[in-house]
Formats: structure tokens, C-alpha cells, sequence
């Protein structure tokens, strides 16, 4: 939704198609039925039971499983075009590209196919990278870049952006006086206030952390998990806290702290930093294999502290409330133009298809998915 309000702000005369990809490879919702959730929620809805130790083999066996069913996906994804033809066609997911590419190449003839990544940096192989599929590739990062380039994709298809798609509001002004917002939840001035978050889903862990942190004012934004806020309003604590279940405005609440406490998620971590939060963030055997590099670059950037386990968590706040003032200037300098930048790349690639002759001279199609 991110990059389709940004199209329609950047080239008002697209016709942007939001295709849910799952609805066209699973019409009969056979996973939900299984599972009780839709395949896009899978990993969210595991961070919020806590049980993630084997998400690696687990991801390993879903590739696998891709695999097999690639002719099937294939010809889906062929029906779905033909009766919904692109001028070019925008990947935000990892694991299909090799199929979404192949059925682009067949069904819409020469129209780009691009993948945006959403990770800071690849999980290799066969994740974000299929080099076999005709690819443009939109990296966030230096590292995915060079993996891009390392499993063969052309360096003319590969684009570096600043980082990842934000929604527009982190890109707004905002509009509250902060304050006067943090006074009447509150918390007392000149003393900095965490921001705790993990995911759309919330997770278990955050119990951990409220008790742990009792006595720090703290915002925690537990998503969609109600039983999880119910839980949290119930704990005592020292310090002022405010309990936030689902909300679209996570920018405003972001904006609100100094400090962020979550886990190593690129839209996590990328909306943090963008709103001038230094981070405190974990890096073990239950930290999600896409997410560990992330938990690297952080460090390497000086963003934030990393720790082996919450059991540190006490001691990491700590230490970064010591010489916050520290942190948050080398924050300030981490810069995120990314919800401007991939359109301009997607006009770029337009504009090359059009100078080729390979697309129409009408209003332009693109798909998302």
C-alpha cells in the first residue's frame, strides 16, 4: 500500500493493480483451512506463540515444496496475467520470484519484472534472488546488493536504494504536539521513554520485557494480539506505560519515544531508525534466519546494541540510556528516501520498455504483489 500511494503521488496516470498473491495460487484458501491463518501471516503468527527455534528447516521444506508445485504455480500465475495484463510487474515477496518471473516472461511477453526487497539482505538461495527469472532487483543495502550480484543477477538489473519502503506517513510532518501527547499518557519530561514492538502479531516475549523494564516509561505496541494487551494492561509497573493494540499510525507512536526495543525485523528496524530511535534488539538461535543479518548491520552501523539473549535486556537498556543523547545523533544521520526512490526506478524501467518498443503507448499497467 506503501508504494502504491507513492506511484499515485509519482505517476498519477499508472493504473496500479494490487494482486494478492495467494488468492490467485491458493483460490481454495487450502492453507488457511489447515492452519487457521493465511500463508502471509505464517512467521508473525509463529513470533507470536514463540515458537521459531526451527524456522530454518521450515523454511526450508516450504522452498522445497514451491519447488515441486513450480509448474502449477506457473501456470496459475499465467491464467491470472492473460486475464490481467501488466506493463510491468512488481514482486514485494521472496520465495515465488522464480514463478512470478517465469510466468511474467510467458504471459506478459516483455514487460520488466522487478522484485522490491523487503529484508535488509537476502537469505540465500532461492529467497529473494532467481537469477533464471529476468529479474530487476531493488536492494535496500550494500550486502544485498552484492548477493544479488554474487548469484548471477546482472549488475545493470540490480538498484540500490536507500533502505526500505516506508509508509508515507513516516514521511510526514507530524501533526501532534509531542510534548503535550506524552504528558497526558503520563510520562515525565527529561525522561526517555522506550517504545517496545514485534510485528503485526505482537509476541509473548513482550511480557518478558514489560516485567524486565518495569520501572522504564515504555510504549508497547502489541498489533492485533488483544489477549496480549489484555495481559500487559493487567502487569504492574513502577513507571508509566501505555498499552496500544492495533493501530495504522505506528509512525505517531514511534515518534513518541527515544528509544526502541524489538525484535531485528527490517520493517521493525527501518521505522525505528527513520523516526530517530537507537535500538536495543536480540540476535540468538531463535532469531529468524532472513532477520540475523540485520542484527550484523546494525552493529556495523552503530544503530543500536545487540544482544545474545533478554536475559542481558536489563543491562543493554542500560547501557544505552547511559549515553543516549550518543546514540540518538548517530541515528539522525541513518537516512530512508526508499518510498521515493523505487518509483523513480519503476519509471526508469517504463520509460527503457517504451524507448524499445516493447510497451504500449496507452496508459500504463502495473501490478504489485
Amino acid at each position: 500500500m506503501a508504494l502504491e500511494a507513492a506511484l499515485a503521488r509519482t505517476h498519477p496516470r499508472w493504473q496500479v493493480q494490487l494482486v494478492d498473491l495467494f488468492a490467485v495460487l491458493d483460490p481454495e484458501a487450502w492453507f488457511r483451512r489447515l492452519t487457521g491463518f493465511p500463508p502471509e501471516a505464517y512467521y508473525n503468527k509463529r513470533l507470536a506463540t514463540g515458537f521459531t527455534l526451527g524456522l530454518r528447516q521450515e523454511l526450508r521444506m516450504l522452498q522445497a515444496m514451491i519447488r515441486a508445485a513450480h509448474p502449477h504455480l506457473v501456470g496459475r500465475l499465467c491464467q491470472h496475467w492473460r486475464a490481467s495484463p501488466a506493463d510491468l510487474v512488481v514482486s514485494l515477496v521472496p520465495n515465488f520470484n522464480r514463478a512470478l518471473g517465469e510466468s511474467v516472461k510467458k504471459a506478459c511477453t516483455d514487460a520488466p519484472f522487478v522484485t522490491v526487497m523487503t529484508d535488509l539482505a537476502d537469505f540465500p538461495p532461492h529467497f529473494w534472488v532467481e537469477p533464471d527469472a529476468t529479474q530487476h532487483l531493488i536492494c535496500g543495502t550494500d550486502k544485498a546488493v552484492d548477493q544479488a550480484l554474487a548469484q548471477g543477477i546482472d549488475r545493470q538489473r540490480v538498484h540500490r536504494v536507500s533502505g526500505m519502503l516506508l509508509r508515507p506517513s513516516f514521511h510526514e510532518e507530524p501533526e501532534t504536539d509531542r510534548e503535550a501527547t506524552r504528558h497526558s499518557l503520563g510520562f515525565q519530561p527529561g525522561i526517555p521513554v522506550g517504545v517496545v514492538m514485534f510485528g503485526g502479531e505482537g509476541s509473548v516475549t513482550m511480557k518478558r520485557i514489560a516485567r524486565d523494564l518495569g520501572d522504564r516509561p515504555l510504549i508497547i505496541l502489541c498489533g492485533r494480539n488483544e489477549r496480549l494487551a489484555t495481559a500487559l494492561r493487567a502487569l504492574p509497573a513502577q513507571a508509566p506505560r501505555a498499552i496500544v493494540g492495533y493501530t495504522e499510525d505506528v509512525a505517531r507512536w514511534l515518534r513518541l519515544a527515544d528509544w526502541f526495543v524489538g525484535k531485528p525485523g527490517p520493517g521493525s528496524l527501518s521505522e525505528a531508525l527513520h523516526c530517530g530511535l537507537p535500538v536495543v534488539t536480540v540476535s540468538n538461535a531463535w532469531t529468524m534466519p532472513q532477520e540475523r543479518w540485520n542484527t550484523v548491520w546494525i552493529g556495523e552501523q552503530g544503530l543500536g546494541i545487540v544482544l545474545p539473549g533478554l536475559a542481558h535486556l536489563r543491562a543493554g537498556v542500560d547501557l544505552l540510556l547511559s549515553r543516549l543523547p550518543e546514540w540518538r545523533e548517530r541515528v539522525a544521520s541513518y537516512r530512508n528516501a526508499a518510498l521515493f526512490e523505487v518509483p523513480q526506478v519503476l519509471g526508469e524501467l517504463v520509460e527503457a520498455a517504451r524507448r524499445s518498443g516493447t510497451a504500449q503507448r496507452g496508459p500504463i499497467s502495473i501490478s504489485i504483489a
